[in-house]
C-alpha cells in the first residue's frame, strides 16, 4: 500500500479517538470531502478535509501540530490552538492523553473551560474535560525549534476572538493565520469572545507585517493563499470599518445596512454579507468609545 494512503488511514483512525473532532470529521465525509496532504516544506504539509486545515511538521519520531485533525502514525508531541472554536481544538484531549503539549492562548484556555453561549450563532458549547485543556498558556510571544524549523507565535489581540494567535514557521516562509483570514466568506469578528472589527483589522495589519511576497499564508479553511490576497483583506476590513461607523454615526442599523449595500463591492469575492455586517455592528458598539462619534 502507498504511503501515502497508509498516513491517511491512520489520520483518519485517529482523528476518530477524538471525541471533539469527529462531527467534524463526519461532516467532511458527508460532504465527499477527502484527506489530502499539500507539502510546504520539508516534513511540513497542510492536511485538508477533515473541516480545518491542519498543519503538520514531522520530527524524527514525533509531529507538532496547528489546529484539530492528527499527526498520522507519529505521536504528537506539540499541538497549538489558534483559536477556541472547535474545529481548532478537538484534538486536544487525544493529544494530552498521550504525553503531548497543548498551547494556546491564556483566554482560549479560560472559554475551553467553560460552558459558553455563541448568541450570534445560536449555540451552546460544554466545557472540555480538564484532560482536553490547554496544557501550555501563553500572552505573549514565543518560538521554539522542533523538526529542523524555528516556528514563532504570538497574539494577535482582540480580532476574530481576543484568544487568537499566529503560528509562523520561519524557514519554511509559512505563515497560519487560523480563522483570522478567510477565503471566500468574510472573516467573523466574535464579539461574545472579545473580536471586534477594528481588532480584526489590526491583526491582519499584524500578518501582513510579518509576511514576505512570497510567504505561504494558511487559513482555516480554504486553499494556501498568498500576501497580496491577505492585503486585499485588509483592504475590504479598512473600507468597511469607515463605511460601517459612517452608517452608525447617522443612526443606521445593521439591517438598514445591509440594505444599503454597505460591503457591495466586495461581495464578489467574500459572499453573503449579512453575518459580517450584523456581527461588525454588535462589536463596534462594544468598542464605543475606541470609535468614537456614535454617541
Amino acid at each position: 500500500m502507498p504511503a501515502l494512503v497508509r498516513t491517511r488511514r491512520h489520520f483518519l483512525q485517529l482523528l476518530a479517538g477524538a471525541a471533539g473532532a469527529v462531527p467534524f470529521a463526519r461532516r467532511a465525509q458527508a460532504q465527499g470531502a477527502r484527506i489530502a496532504f499539500e507539502r510546504l516544506g520539508p516534513s511540513l504539509s497542510v492536511v485538508t478535509g477533515t473541516g480545518t486545515n491542519t498543519m503538520l511538521l514531522s520530527g524524527p519520531s514525533s509531529a507538532l501540530l496547528v489546529n484539530g485533525g492528527s499527526g498520522g502514525p507519529m505521536p504528537v508531541e506539540f499541538l497549538f490552538n489558534t483559536d477556541w472554536h472547535p474545529h481548532n481544538t478537538g484534538s486536544n484531549a487525544m493529544v494530552a492523553q498521550r504525553g503531548g503539549q497543548v498551547i494556546a492562548h491564556e483566554f482560549t484556555k479560560q472559554y475551553l473551560s467553560i460552558d459558553r453561549y455563541v448568541e450570534w450563532q445560536n449555540a451552546k458549547y460544554k466545557a472540555l474535560p480538564a484532560q482536553a485543556l490547554p496544557t501550555k498558556s501563553i500572552v505573549k510571544q514565543g518560538s521554539m525549534t522542533f523538526g529542523g524549523q524555528t516556528i514563532e507565535y504570538a497574539p494577535l489581540g482582540q480580532a476574530h476572538t481576543d484568544g487568537d494567535i499566529y503560528v509562523f514557521f520561519r524557514d519554511a516562509n509559512v505563515l497560519v493565520a487560523g480563522d483570522v483570514m478567510t477565503v471566500g466568506r468574510y472573516p467573523i469578528a466574535d464579539y461574545t469572545s472579545g473580536g471586534w472589527l477594528g481588532g480584526l483589522l489590526t491583526a491582519t495589519k499584524t500578518l501582513l507585517d510579518l509576511a514576505k511576497p512570497d510567504t505561504r499564508i494558511v487559513p482555516s479553511e480554504g486553499p494556501v493563499q498568498t500576501r497580496a490576497d491577505l492585503q486585499a483583506q485588509y483592504d475590504m476590513l479598512s473600507a468597511s470599518r469607515d463605511a460601517f461607523v459612517k452608517m452608525m454615526r447617522q443612526g443606521m442599523s445593521a439591517d438598514e445596512m445591509i440594505a444599503a449595500g454597505a460591503t457591495k463591492k466586495f461581495d464578489e469575492r467574500w459572499g453573503n454579507p449579512e453575518l459580517f455586517v450584523r456581527t461588525s455592528y454588535r462589536g463596534l458598539w462594544l468598542h464605543v468609545r475606541e470609535v468614537g462619534g456614535i454617541v
